[in-house]
């Protein structure tokens, strides 16, 4: 069962501003029933550029529902340009947070209004099923330019990652080789630059720690703690039901250092203190 927030809750059992705006100024689509989600956001927009109405009609998960209600309350009052600058990011932070498997939604929110806000300026808007583009995921018509987009977007650094916020790889699977090899290519592009100051790297690790690795240790009554980082060996102290199990150093190397050479760098080494 997914853990959601108390506001995602609130959003889904009484959604804002469903429906439709009469003679909208804008109105952009995102999703396809086909997919599973769909979303129709309208808006108005007066004079002096300010969205005073937001209205929408979706078709998917609770998770979809929310995300669409949380967006219209985000965009009233906001001038268009300003709207603009709003990410799925953002809307999944207005929630309080969404599962991993439901990133997606906050995703065909943010292109719901990206296309809205085009049509509001008369403009293209490049849509990632475009068939003149080359087609990673065929059976949600997903191509590799948008593929590229939201993992650097949205830092994604695994298939799960990419399936959880684009649905590419969800359905038959058969493209999930070919979003590894775009996965790679923009995860060695980005070793490329700069080597991190043992400060960013000590930052970074916490922050993988915290996300992926803290969470599954504490199911268990365990839980990790940096203690320091050399070069490529880090040093971690585990707490709890883990620092007395008799699996820890499995845990240590199948585990947390898997999950470190996953989202940092392949040469990682775990040390036990």
């Amino acid at each position: 069962m997914w853990d959601y927030s108390e506001k995602v809750m609130e959003h889904y059992r009484n959604p804002r501003n469903v429906g439709s705006i009469e003679n909208a100024d804008a109105i952009g689509e995102a999703g396809s029933l086909s997919c599973g989600d769909m979303l129709k956001l309208y808006l108005k927009v007066d004079k002096n550029g300010i969205i005073t109405d937001a209205k929408f009609q979706t078709f998917g998960c609770g998770s979809a529902v929310a995300s669409s209600s949380i967006l219209t309350e985000m965009v009233i009052g906001k001038h268009i340009d300003e709207a603009k600058k709003i990410t799925n990011k953002q809307i999944v932070e207005e929630l309080g947070g969404l599962p991993p498997e439901k990133m997606h939604c906050s995703v065909m929110g943010h292109e719901a209004l990206e296309a809205a806000i085009a049509d509001y300026y008369n403009e293209e808007i490049t849509i990632h099923n475009d068939e003149d583009e080359e087609i990673v995921c065929h059976c949600f018509h997903i191509t590799k330019s948008f593929l590229e987009n939201e993992i650097k977007n949205n830092n994604l650094k695994t298939v799960e990652d990419v399936i959880n916020y684009t649905k590419a790889g969800g359905a038959c699977g058969r493209c999930q080789g070919k979003i590894k090899e775009v996965l790679n290519n923009i995860n060695s592009n980005n070793q490329k630059e700069e080597k991190l100051t043992k400060t960013q790297m000590i930052i970074k690790i916490n922050n993988i720690i915290e996300k992926y690795i803290s969470p599954e240790l504490r199911k268990d009554g365990g839980d990790i703690e940096l203690i320091d980082v050399e070069d490529n060996k880090i040093k971690v102290k585990l707490s709890g039901r883990c620092q007395l199990c008799n699996r820890s150093q499995l845990t240590l190397t199948h585990f947390v250092e898997a999950t470190l050479r996953e989202h940092i760098d392949e040469s990682i080494e775990i040390i036990q203190v």
